[in-house]
């Protein structure tokens, strides 16, 4: 059976405290109802610093420059023990600051909703040109700024939404119709978010690849953005938004949403199409999700913790012919969470973890790694959530154990030595196990390992439609080169045809 190879990842962050600040869900409907609160004036004194955030080892892990195995055998708490120095690119991506961020915003704005003060707009185009990473045609799209009267008669007058650097209002999100609510300014922001945090992440994709933007066939989009207006609230598309700002004009594209589990569902459908020959070269990418950010801070706040929910997570997979070389993500044993296999952790294990080994006759402890959903536990366990890729180690390993395929006393190596620590923002589909992929393409071309599980799971009931779990899976593999076959020549051939002519002359001659 034909597989798909991974050919290339790449992992971003922005960090954004001043959104988290003003846009992030919790705090922006706490300033909703209660905004003299507690929780509010003391949020802005909790944030991190953008020197402490690219210090903060579950980001580096992040963006590649520490390995989980690294960050695992870092001391903790890993707030407490900071990097000795910050940094900002690694081989996966980088961490962009916000500045830099809200220029991109501007780049990425084509109905000119993203308005800056003059002042900041040319902040943040020298900022970008210094990176020399920025095309000229995409700084171009940055424009010159206007008048800060200009932008304060937009907040007041025209419900657009304030845009902030340290502090100071530097610029607004206007809303894209004056009654559609899902066209309303700071729906829009989440919107221009997910898209500016996909193209970076493309960006680095194709850099990082060397693959020619003209030779990206079709880009699938996969964050949790609902696009559309009044009348087509999910129509989308993404995916070609992203793909015209970063210059593939050659490509195509669609949107997945599946909750947390889109990512995966997206990589098996791209994996498909690329074994399917329906297309060559495809990238699977995701924004950051605003309204995620500082989800859980008010129990960070309440415990004197900084706010850590400060960045927009991104990633990009790229996607080719098998070539002998990459690993493949094998089509042949996907896992699924059907309609009756039902909700509990037990039952979500056997359908995602379980069932697709035992359709290749490997059983648990024939997987390297296992990459479900990867939180950062630091965010997860002061909000009493525990440790979410412990506990989904725990359930494989216990699963293992009650299929008689490890003894009970093995399950704490089990979850070890093929578990990971968690180091994805709380942002639902980004830490769905992807972010790992790149990690495991670099321990596969070194030898380390051979065969790695992403998980990506989803809850339905968000939608309010049914209280169903969801999920898939697949296998990520280093598959053995196929034997050279030797040179087939024409002589060959010939003596082929003439040996096959001779004996059917013989037995014509009988």
């Amino acid at each position: 059976m034909p597989h798909a190879a991974i050919k290339s990842c790449a992992n971003c962050l922005a960090f954004t405290p001043e959104l988290a600040l003003h846009y992030g869900n919790t705090p922006y409907m706490e300033r909703r109802t209660k905004p003299d609160s507690e929780f509010l004036a003391a949020l802005p004194g909790r944030a991190q610093s953008y020197e402490e955030a690219a210090r903060y080892a579950p980001n580096l892990a992040f963006i590649g420059v520490l390995s989980p195995e690294d960050l695992a055998g870092r001391p903790q708490s890993w707030l407490e023990h900071l990097e000795p120095a910050p940094a900002r690119d690694g081989p996966f991506g980088e961490l962009m600051p916000e500045d830099e961020f809200l220029g991109l915003l501007d780049i990425c704005d084509v109905f000119d909703l993203i308005w800056l003060t003059e002042a900041f707009a040319a902040h943040a185009r020298a900022r970008l040109e210094a990176r020399n990473f920025w095309t000229p045609e995409q700084l171009a799209r940055l424009e010159k700024g206007r008048a800060p009267e200009e932008i304060e008669a937009e907040i007041k007058g025209q419900a657009a939404t304030p845009l902030y650097f340290q502090g100071q209002v530097v610029g607004c999100c206007r809303r894209g119709h004056e009654t559609d609510e899902n066209l309303a300014a700071h729906v829009l922001l989440e919107n221009l978010a997910a898209k500016a945090t996909s193209v970076l992440a493309l960006q680095h994709l194709l850099k990082k690849s060397g693959l020619a933007h003209g030779d990206l066939d079709f880009v699938i989009e996969c964050s949790e953005e609902a696009v559309g207006d009044m009348n087509q609230r999910g129509g989308g598309n993404l995916a070609k938004a992203v793909a015209e700002i970063a210059g593939c004009g050659l490509a195509s594209g669609f949107d997945v949403r599946a909750f947390c589990a889109g990512p995966v569902s997206a990589l098996i459908s791209a994996a498909a199409l690329v074994a399917s020959g329906v297309h060559r070269h495809i990238a699977v990418v995701a924004g950051g999700a605003v309204p995620k950010l500082y989800m859980n801070a008010r129990d960070h706040v309440k415990k004197g913790l900084p706010a850590l929910e400060n960045c927009l997570g991104a990633m990009a997979v790229l996607l080719g012919p098998e070539d002998g070389e990459s690993p493949v993500l094998r089509l042949d044993s996907i896992g699924k969470h059907s309609v009756g296999a039902g909700a509990s952790p037990q039952a979500v294990t056997t359908a995602l973890a379980w069932e697709p080994l035992e359709r290749l006759g490997l059983k648990l402890t024939d997987v390297d790694k296992y990459a479900p959903e990867l939180h950062n536990p630091e965010v997860t366990m002061p909000a009493g959530a525990g440790n979410v890729p412990e506990a989904n180690y725990k359930m494989i390993a216990a699963l293992g154990a009650m299929k008689k395929q490890l003894e009970r006393g093995d399950i704490e190596a089990f979850v070890r030595d093929r578990g990971l620590a968690g180091f994805a923002p709380t942002q639902g589909h980004i830490p769905s196990g992807v972010p790992y992929m790149g990690h495991a393409l670099l321990a596969m071309k070194r030898g380390l390992m051979k065969r790695v599980m992403i998980i990506g799971k989803g809850s339905l009931f968000l939608g309010r439609l049914t209280n169903l779990a969801d999920g898939a899976s697949f296998l990520l593999e280093k598959m053995p080169k196929p034997a050279d076959s030797p040179a087939v020549t024409v002589r060959d051939v010939e003596e082929a045809v003439l040996e096959a002519l001779g004996r059917l002359a013989e037995t014509l001659s009988k």
